[in-house]
Order: structure tokens, then sequence, then C-alpha cells
């Protein structure tokens, strides 16, 4: 009996992960997904069989979800504006009563539903629940332009419940974590998933922190895909946000991964979910499919540092892939 080419190519893919599988399995992922994911069934389900593989894989996943868009998109069908302030969202009382609705109630679903069906065994939660995130109401804070700005219903983190996740994975489940919580008065706070995500990562000491967004990464030109950056540190970032390169919501994104970072994640990796299997070419190859951030590029090993991969220069001529 002969191998075909397709067979041939499977054993050779799983010869270069088995290194990986060994370095990972026991080890804590947090991987936070925009909301931008979540707005077909497809790429949810595309999403959460890469998360179950992970967790069948015997690492340990918590997924911090975003949901933003979907609550802008019922703010605007209700007649509810929508503000952001430097990539954050403004968050009223009215708008609180709808990112509630949306993380912890049809995102949050949606992503259970799909991981039922795969048979991956997840658990929903939110800030809130078991004060899995302690968090205080932000006070005004002085815009770049000089104006005061009330965030309304936005918290910041006090701290983070970690032996409730960890229960929750010692169990075998996978949590799907709403970024939502409340202040010790009870008052329902929206916190930036990304931060959320970081903190926890920070708190699991887990190995790695995932961004999973629409973009292929981060860009040193957000109209231009081929601006790609494969690998870059702290530095790097500093530099890029001072040249005015990372704008809108990557400033709250690069402060989530310099946080990651500085607090003990050895590696931070921004995707697209739109590269079919993207997180697992990233986890699993030298090569990857987004950007790798560290604390000093002087650190990465010599298999880390690669010449863009083919996705990469698939998605700088503007094709996806499944």
């Amino acid at each position: 009996m002969t191998m075909d080419n397709t067979s041939t190519l499977a054993i050779a893919a799983l010869r270069r992960a088995i290194p990986y599988l060994r370095l990972y399995q026991g080890k804590t992922f947090v991987v936070k997904a925009s909301g931008e994911v979540f707005n077909s069934p497809a790429s949810t389900r595309a999403l959460v069989e890469q998360l179950g593989i992970l967790h069948q894989l015997g690492i340990r996943v918590v997924l911090v979800h975003g949901g933003g868009a979907q609550a802008t998109q019922l703010g605007d069908k209700l007649g509810i504006e929508s503000r952001f302030v430097q990539g954050r969202r403004v968050t009223s009382e009215s708008m609180i009563e709808l990112m509630a609705m949306t993380l912890s109630g049809s995102v949050n679903t949606a992503i259970l539903a799909a991981a039922r069906a795969l048979g991956v065994a997840a658990i929903g939660v939110s800030g809130v629940d078991s004060a899995l995130v302690r968090a205080r109401k932000r006070p005004p804070t002085r815009d770049a332009d000089g104006s005061m700005v009330d965030w309304g219903c936005v918290g910041d983190i006090v701290s983070v419940n970690t032996s409730f996740l960890q229960k929750l994975l010692d169990d075998g489940l996978l949590p799907v974590v709403s970024p939502l919580s409340a202040d010790d008065a009870g008052l329902l706070l929206n916190l930036n998933a990304d931060v959320v995500a970081a903190r926890l990562a920070v708190e699991l000491r887990a190995e790695k922190l995932l961004l999973v967004t629409g973009v292929p990464g981060i860009l040193r030109n957000a109209a231009d895909a081929s601006s790609l950056v494969s690998y870059t540190d702290i530095r790097g970032l500093n530099t890029m946000q001072e040249q005015g390169a990372l704008s809108g919501g990557m400033l709250p994104k690069t402060a989530a991964i310099k946080d990651a970072l500085y607090g003990g994640v050895s590696r931070v990796h921004v995707v697209s979910f739109k590269v079919e299997d993207s997180l697992l070419t990233e986890v699993f190859t030298n090569e990857g499919c987004g950007t790798l951030v560290v604390v000093d590029t002087a650190a990465l090993l010599p298999e880390e540092v690669q010449p863009p991969s083919r996705i990469q220069t698939l998605l700088a001529s503007g094709e996806q892939g499944g």
C-alpha cells in the first residue's frame, strides 16, 4: 500500500508538532477572541473546534470572548449610541444592559452550543460569578484633548479569583469567560476583554496568551496586510505606537499585551480567525501565521525567527483561508 501526498504531509506535520505537544501538555493557554469571531456559526464552530483540539491534547484552555460588535449592532437597532475613547467603550446605564444581554447572553451561549455540538466540555462564566473578577467603577479621566471623560459603567480590575478557574480546569472543563464584573455594591461593570484575558493569563501563570482578531496580526500600516509584523517585542510595540501605527482598538490590545509580558507570560500571539486553523498553525509550527510578541526578541529561539509563511504571503496578497 502506498501513501498519497496528503497522508505524507499529514504525518510530516504531526512529527513536527510532537515537540510542541510534549512542551505544552498540562500547561495553560488563555485565548481571547474578539466579538467579530462570533458573527457567524461557521467561524464560531471553527474556533471552538481548535480550542477543543488543544483541550483534548491536554492543554488547559481558558477562553475570554468579546461581544462589543454585537452590542453595538443591538444598540443601533434600539437607538442607543455607542461611544469610544482611545479604543475603549464608554458604557451608559442603557449600554451596560445591552452588554449583559450580548456578552453573557447570546454570545456566550452560542459558544457553548458550538462546544456541545463538538463534544467539548465547556462551561460559561462571567467575571461576576464567584467574584471571578473583582472590579471598581472607573473614575472620570482626562482625554488627550483635555476634556473629561465619564466612562459610566466601565470597570477597572481589582483582583481575579484564580482558584475558581483552577477548579474548573482541574475538573477537565474549558471555561468560557464573559468580561463583565460588578463592584462590591453589585453595580454591573463592563471590562475590556483584552485586559481581562491578560490579567487571567498572568494570574494563572499561563504559557501563552493568544489574541484572535479579524486582522492578520499586528500591522505596521493598518490599511496594508502586507505590513504584517511576524515577531516583535515591547520596544518594537513602543516604537510603532510612537509612530502612530497603533491606534483605536489596538491601543487597549497593546496595553494588554505589555501587561501580560511584564506579568510573566512568555509568549503573546495575535492571529486572525479568518485564516483556517490559525490557532493550531501558530501553536504547532515554527512559522506560525500571525504576530509573536515577547519581552525582548534577543531571547527568541532560532526556529522562532522564520521568514514569512505561505499563510502570511496569502494574507498579504488579499487571499484568505477557508
